[in-house]
């Protein structure tokens, strides 16, 4: 047969409640030149033959069976198993847009740079979704362009994985790998440190499911000192390559964590800046506390700003740029 235009990339563990509506969505995509690999990972239920199902009536569908050997192993083998020239991540519990695959493949033609491309996300079911849940939806849709996702990268995963549409050659460049931290978090910053570029197509054509069974709740990789690690590891491999001090701005929680883990790798920061005047003049682990006018008297140094709250961290922005800092090359934002 001849290859498809995608792959779409479905990895799938004891989905047999809702697997039949992620491939029916799947099959519903107004692009029709695919294939579904759906890559059973040890499955304990009814999933496999779900799938088989599917394959059986449609062709298009492949299915592969693997032992139960994890998220990570499953997605590189159903990606070794992928033909297409553009491979597209998809849930075992998800639903697709039936735009998604054709508006993610004209961004990319449209754009020969971008390595990939995500989309908005509508999560659901909404009853009883939790307020951080809401936050971060309304946060990642705010992302809309490569740039976007560049500036947001330390802050949380800046693209939702199962949106991804990769040209094939990217991804299986980068492949997935277990590093005892988030694999879809890790893989887009491994892209990016590659100076890949990662797109969006700013509009909701994925339906992401929440639930309280969801690995991002549950597996150990996705605690939240894992994603502070994660962070720090990044950061020191890129950001602050070249230094081993830096300047942190916030001392709060998400500042703490970040601060202890970019310990770990010989960062230490020679300064805090806080905006409360009491807290000016103290000092934390030996670092001077400082007022953000101070920042212009001190030796030059790479900045980390780690606030928790995205109507702080726009202030911090706008106040770096007015005092000459440029994003990205002077300053990051994390969180």
């Amino acid at each position: 047969m001849a290859a498809p235009l995608v792959s779409v990339l479905l990895p799938a563990r004891d989905a047999a409640a809702t697997l039949a509506a992620s491939l029916a969505s799947v099959r519903r995509q107004r692009l029709a030149d695919w294939e579904c690999v759906v890559v059973d990972d040890g499955s304990l239920d009814a999933t496999r033959a779900v799938a088989e199902r599917f394959a059986a009536a449609d062709p298009r569908f492949v299915v592969v069976p693997a032992a139960r050997a994890g998220l990570v192993a499953a997605l590189n083998a159903g990606l070794a198993r992928c033909r297409g020239a553009f491979v597209a991540r998809m849930d075992a519990d998800d639903l697709m847009h039936r735009d998604r695959l054709v508006a993610q493949v004209e961004a990319l033609a449209a754009a020969p740079a971008l390595a990939a491309v995500a989309t908005h996300v509508r999560i659901f079911p909404r009853d009883h979704l939790a307020a951080g849940w809401r936050t971060y939806e309304r946060w990642v849709n705010g992302i809309a362009s490569a740039a976007d996702v560049r500036a947001e990268a330390f802050v949380e995963c800046p693209v939702v994985h199962p949106t991804l549409t990769f040209r094939r050659a990217a991804l299986a460049t980068l492949g997935y790998r277990d590093a005892g931290w988030p694999e879809d978090y890790d893989l887009v910053l491994r892209a990016l440190a590659r100076n890949l570029e990662l797109g969006v197509v700013p509009r909701r054509l994925h339906a992401w499911r929440d639930r309280p069974g969801r690995l991002s709740r549950t597996g150990e990789a996705y605690a939240l000192p894992r994603f502070s690690a994660l962070k720090a590891a990044f950061l020191a491999e890129r950001f602050l390559a070249a230094s081993d001090r830096y300047v942190l701005w916030g001392y709060g929680g998400t500042g703490r964590a970040l601060h202890r883990a970019l310990a770990a790798h010989g960062k230490r920061a020679t300064h805090v800046v806080e905006v409360h005047p009491g807290r000016v003049g103290n000092t934390i682990h030996g670092a001077p506390v400082i007022g953000p006018d101070a920042l212009r008297a001190i030796p030059p140094t790479p900045i980390v700003v780690s606030v928790a709250r995205g109507g702080p961290r726009s202030l911090i922005r706008a106040a770096l740029a007015g005092m000459g800092f440029r994003e990205l090359r002077d300053f990051v934002c994390a969180a």
